[in-house]
This record gives structure tokens, C-alpha cells and sequence, in this order.
């Protein structure tokens, strides 16, 4: 547990250099909308709702996906519990993203913000060790497997303290944990360090 904390506060530090870096990098760009509407427009191909760019960081307190651009500005993407993260063809929850990602989001514009409903992960970054974990507040949980969904890297346990919830594999995960999730059966008492996404919905971090 002490290893734990000491994530979680060396996340906490990280988290508030990053968020800095990027409010700076905001202020100093000017209007997220003309920003946005210069890169979209230089992007031709692509379609008008779409942006890609190098994941910054992920500002959960505010629900901001920091994003830099191709002309070397960042930008805050709004998200909220209904956007989803792709890579390889499975979602994922936002906390999934690591700094060093090659996103493409689609966006849509809300008031003098943007907000993004899906995020497609081009390259994931490598040797990241999962940062996203820096993030937020990872738990200790424990319960027995209900449900596996091998495909979509989800399963259910239920738990003492939360009720039953939903389990879901980071993109990046190790091989370790990859090959204790394909192990499971329904029954099998499991122990585990996660992330709550919402009430239900957990990103696992590490079994143990």
C-alpha cells in the first residue's frame, strides 16, 4: 500500500505540473476555437469534426483531455462518462490515455469549449509503465468473479463494499495481469488495484 500512495502522490504533482503546462499553452494560443478551426482546416482529408495530436494529459477534476496539436498548441478537450476511448477495436474508459498517445478525437463544439465523444488511439505510447494511473486515486478492491467478457476485456465481481462492479483492462496492460484476466472464472475470488470511473465502473491497475 505504501507503493500505492507514494503513485498517487507522485501522480498529484505530476498531474498539477501538467495541468500548468497546459493552461499556459492555452492562454498563450489565444481562442480554443480559432486554434481548433486553423488545425482543421490545415487537415483537409480528414473530417471537419475530427482533430489529431499527442495526448498531454488527462485532467479528471475538470474532465479535460489535454491535447497538443500539429501546429505545437495545446488544447483542452471536454469529455464526460459517455466518451470512449478505442484502441485495437476494444473501449476503454478516458484514465486509459497516457501522456505520449497519438489520438485522433472527434469533436463537436459546446459554447466556447469542445467537447470530445470518442477518442481513437493511432499509437499507443511505449514503456509509458501506464501514467494515466498518476491521474487518479487508485484503490485497493477485492470480490468474486460474476462475468467475463473476454472480448471486450471486461468482467464483473462482486464486492462487499460497492455492490457489484464492472472491471474493465487498461490498453496498456501488462502481460502478467493480461494473462491472470484470461485465467479467470466465474467464482474465483480475485484481489486487484483500480480506478473508479463512475459508481460501477472500474479500470483495473494491477491484480495482486
Amino acid at each position: 500500500m505504501q507503493h500505492i500512495d507514494r503513485i498517487a502522490r507522485r501522480g498529484t504533482a505530476l498531474l498539477a505540473l501538467a495541468l500548468v503546462a497546459t493552461t499556459s499553452a492555452c492562454s498563450n494560443a489565444g481562442n480554443i476555437g480559432e486554434i481548433l478551426g486553423s488545425v482543421l482546416g490545415q487537415q483537409g482529408g480528414q473530417a471537419a469534426n475530427q482533430v489529431s495530436g499527442t495526448v498531454r494529459g488527462v485532467d479528471t477534476r475538470n474532465q479535460q483531455i489535454g491535447l497538443q496539436l500539429s501546429n505545437g498548441q495545446t488544447v483542452g478537450l471536454q469529455y464526460d462518462n459517455n466518451t470512449q476511448v478505442v484502441y485495437q477495436n476494444q473501449r476503454y474508459g478516458v484514465t486509459s490515455l497516457d501522456a505520449g498517445d497519438q489520438v485522433t478525437a472527434r469533436i463537436q463544439q459546446n459554447g466556447n469549449a469542445y467537447y470530445t465523444d470518442l477518442v481513437q488511439v493511432d499509437a499507443a505510447v511505449q514503456g509509458s509503465g501506464n501514467t494515466s494511473s498518476s491521474n487518479a486515486n487508485v484503490q485497493s478492491l477485492s470480490g468474486t468473479v460474476r462475468q467475463i467478457d473476454q472480448a471486450n476485456g471486461l468482467f464483473t465481481i462482486n464486492t462487499s463494499n460497492y455492490g457489484t462492479l464492472t472491471v474493465s483492462l487498461p490498453y496498456n496492460v501488462s502481460r502478467a495481469d493480461q494473462n491472470k484476466f484470461v485465467s479467470l472464472r466465474s467464482g474465483d475470488a480475485v484481489r486487484l488495484y483500480g480506478v473508479f470511473l463512475n459508481n460501477s465502473r472500474v479500470e483495473l491497475r494491477q491484480f495482486y
